[in-house]
C-alpha cells in the first residue's frame, strides 16, 4: 500500500495500478491519527515537510520499504532510523527551485514598488546557493543586479566565483535573502546580534526554514528598527506563527514560496524515479512520464509586452501569473481561523510558474531576458 500526503501531485497518473493509494493531511500522518492496521500495510510513504517521519511512525509501519519526501530539506526525516531498518529514502532536491526563484523576484519587485526604490540601486545578499538560492541568483543576474553570495561549504570546496562571509553580506547588502536548510549550524543563523547589524533600510527575506531566523529576536529588533522591511514565508512554530511577527511583516505567506503546480509535479516525478531505481520498486513500474505529459491544466494564455521592459512592467507580468499581495492579505485573514495556515497552503496548489504565461515581445533582447526569468516568450 502507498500512503501519501493529500497535497501530493499526480499520485494517480504515476502510481495508479501499482498499489492501493491512501491519502491523509500531512500533519495527520502519525500513529496517533491513523489506524494501526492500515499503517501495518504501508510499503511506500510519500510526504512533505509537515510530516515528521520519526521513529514512532517508522516502527508503526513494519512493511515500510521506501520513504520519499517531495521537498529539498530532510530535517523532518529520521534518516538514522530509516537506514537502521534498511528502508530506502529519497528527497526531491530542486523540485521547487523555480517557484522559489519566482517568489523572491515577485517579493523584491513588490517592495521596490512600495518603497519607490529601484532594484538596480540595491545590493542583494544571498545566503545559501543550493538549488533554490541558485534559482534566485540566476534571475537576479539576468536583470543585471548586484548580488553577493555566501555559502561557506561551496567556498571551501573551491566553487567558482566570488564568495563572502555572512558578516560581510550583512555589512554590505541592502537585501538579505536566506536559502539554507534547517540544521544545527543554521539554527538561528540570523540571531539577535546579526539582526541588529542589518544596514539601515535593509530588506530581510526568509523563504528557507523558519528556524534560520530567530523570530523572537526579529520581533524585538523590528520594534526598534521600523526602517527594516520583512518578507517571511517560513516561521518558527509552524503552523502557528507568532502573531506579533506577522503584524510586523511587509509580506507574509504560509510556507508557499516553493508551491506551484509544476514544482509539485516535479517532486512526485522525482520520487517515482527514485522508487523505481531503489530495491523497493513496486511491481509493474515503468519510466517516469515527462512534466508536459502530467500537466493537466492549460496555460495562462498570452500577454503582449506594451512598452519597454522596466520594473513596473515586469511586476505586472509577475502579478498576471501570481498575485503575491493578494496572498499576503488572504494569509493574514486565514491565520485568525483554526487551521488557517494549512488552509492557505492548500489554496496555493493551483499556483502556476512563469512558464505558464506566454509573453509576446517585439524586442529580441527583452524576449531573451523574460525567457531567462522563466517566462514562455514569442516575438
Amino acid at each position: 500500500m502507498l500512503l501519501a500526503d493529500e497535497n501530493m501531485a499526480c499520485l494517480e497518473p504515476l502510481f495508479a495500478g501499482l498499489a492501493p493509494i491512501h491519502t491523509r493531511p500531512g500533519r495527520a500522518i502519525s500513529p496517533d491519527q491513523i489506524d494501526a492496521a492500515l499503517l501495518s500495510q504501508v510499503h511506500t510513504l510519500l510526504v512533505r515537510s509537515v510530516t515528521p517521519v520519526n521513529a514512532a511512525l517508522i516502527d508503526a509501519m513494519p512493511a515500510l520499504r521506501f520513504v520519499g519526501t517531495a521537498t529539498i530539506g530532510t530535517d523532518h526525516l529520521d534518516i538514522a532510523a530509516l537506514e537502521a531498518r534498511g528502508i530506502a529514502w529519497s528527497s526531491a532536491p530542486g523540485c521547487n527551485a523555480e517557484a522559489v526563484g519566482e517568489y523572491l523576484l515577485m517579493a523584491l519587485l513588490e517592495l521596490a514598488e512600495r518603497t519607490g526604490v529601484s532594484l538596480a540601486s540595491r545590493t542583494i545578499g544571498l545566503i545559501g546557493l543550493g538549488n533554490t538560492g541558485s534559482a534566485v541568483y540566476r534571475r537576479l543576474m539576468a536583470l543585471g543586479l548586484k548580488v553577493l553570495r555566501c555559502d561557506p561549504p561551496k567556498a571551501a570546496a573551491g566553487a567558482p566565483g566570488e564568495w563572502h562571509s555572512l558578516d560581510a553580506l550583512i555589512a554590505q547588502c541592502d537585501v538579505i535573502s536566506c536559502h539554507v536548510p534547517n540544521q544545527p549550524d543554521t539554527f538561528h543563523l540570523l540571531n539577535d546580534a546579526r539582526l541588529r547589524q542589518l544596514k539601515p533600510g535593509c530588506w530581510l527575506v526568509n523563504a528557507s526554514r523558519g528556524e534560520v531566523v530567530d523570530n523572537r529576536a526579529l520581533i524585538a529588533v523590528k520594534g526598534e528598527r521600523p526602517d527594516l522591511r520583512l518578507v517571511m514565508d517560513v516561521w518558527e512554530g509552524e503552523p502557528t506563527p507568532m502573531p506579533e511577527l506577522v503584524a510586523l511583516c511587509d509580506i507574509a505567506t504560509a510556507h508557499i514560496a516553493g508551491y506551484s503546480v509544476e514544482g509539485k509535479i516535479r517532486g512526485t516525478q522525482m520520487l517515482h524515479q527514485a522508487l523505481a531505481d531503489s530495491g523497493a520498486a513496486l511491481p509493474g513500474m515503468t519510466a517516469t512520464p515527462a512534466l508536459a505529459d502530467l500537466l493537466a491544466e492549460p496555460g495562462l494564455g498570452r500577454e503582449t509586452l506594451a512598452g519597454p521592459l522596466d520594473e513596473a512592467r515586469l511586476r505586472a507580468l509577475c502579478c498576471r501569473v501570481y498575485d503575491l499581495t493578494q496572498e499576503d492579505r488572504l494569509f493574514r485573514q486565514a491565520i485568525e481561523q483554526p487551521q488557517g495556515f494549512d488552509a492557505r497552503r492548500k489554496a496555493n496548489l493551483a499556483r502556476r510558474e512563469f512558464s505558464a504565461l506566454t509573453v509576446r515581445c517585439k524586442d529580441s533582447g527583452e524576449a531573451a531576458m523574460l525567457a531567462s526569468l522563466g517566462f514562455d516568450t514569442e516575438e
